[in-house]
This record gives C-alpha cells, structure tokens and sequence, in this order.
C-alpha cells in the first residue's frame, strides 16, 4: 500500500510524464502573438531607394514611424498574456 499512487492534482512532484508546461490554447495564443510580430516588422520593411543618391521620404512615414512598432509591442504584450494564461 505505500507504493500506491494517490489520484492528486497534477503539481511539480507527482507531473505525469508527456505533460506540457503550458496548455495547447496557450501554444495557438503564443502562436498567434508571433504572427503579429511578424507583421509589425513587415509593416517596418521597405521604404528604400534605388539610387542611393536619391532620397525616399517614404521610409518616414506613418507606417513605418508609428504603426509598426506599435504592433510589435503588441505582439510581445500578447505573448505575455498567452504565457500566464491559466
């Protein structure tokens, strides 16, 4: 009888083996979140020239100045969320 396993709630010492640390809505959260730092920094890309004696004011515009960064910030923002999520 002292071998035998209690039915416990799954805690630090008696996990089962396969089991994850996060849950699989936490990964498509996680998943999600990346996709929305993706698109912040293709949001930031382009705006050069091709002559490089010809400036492009493109590269200072809204897009890229303002709305870009603020994607990837929420990107990270949300895989904070999707990491505590319980």
């Amino acid at each position: 009888m002292a071998n035998e396993k209690k039915n416990l709630p799954h805690t630090a010492d008696n996990k089962a083996d396969g089991d994850f640390a996060l849950g699989m809505g936490n990964y498509k959260l996680l998943a999600i979140g990346f996709g929305v730092i993706i698109l912040g920094f293709i949001l930031m890309a382009g705006g050069g020239s091709e002559d490089p004696n010809v400036f492009n004011a493109d590269i200072y515009g809204f897009r890229r100045i303002t709305l870009a960064p603020i994607v990837v910030l929420a990107g990270f923002a949300f895989e904070v969320y999707a990491i505590m999520k319980k």
